[in-house]
């Protein structure tokens, strides 16, 4: 991965946790639904910021950017979901729960700077 592109970086981290979470909750604790569900948008916020690396235009990037915002927000209901039903040890929780925040603060981030920045043209 690129080492100078902080998000895109932690979105592959993020992604690879997020895959061996679902194998976890797969062979042990036969969970399939909650856990494909978070396989999904979880793993989707990291491919849409590597799409968004060659959008057309500042607004096709924008919208790469905010479709993965959107993910991010989705995979933080599965987290907290599947805590709440107790496939998550509080430890597991935190730290995804802290990964996934920082995600979608960067997210945020880009977001409005890009937005802006579109604003002024």
């Amino acid at each position: 991965m690129n080492s100078e592109n902080v998000v895109l970086d932690k979105s592959m981290r993020f992604s690879v946790r997020i895959v061996r979470l679902y194998q976890y909750l797969c062979s042990d604790s036969k969970e399939f639904v909650m856990s494909k569900q978070l396989l999904r948008c979880g793993t989707s916020i990291g491919a849409n910021i590597n799409e968004a690396q060659y959008a057309v235009s500042k607004n096709d990037f924008l919208n790469k950017m905010y479709i993965s915002l959107k993910e991010c927000a989705e995979t933080l209901y599965w987290i907290e979901l599947l805590h709440r039903t107790d496939y998550l040890t509080g430890t597991q929780y935190s730290s995804l729960l802290g990964d996934c925040k920082e995600l979608q603060n960067l997210l945020s981030s880009i977001t409005k700077s890009t937005r802006e920045a579109l604003e002024k043209e």
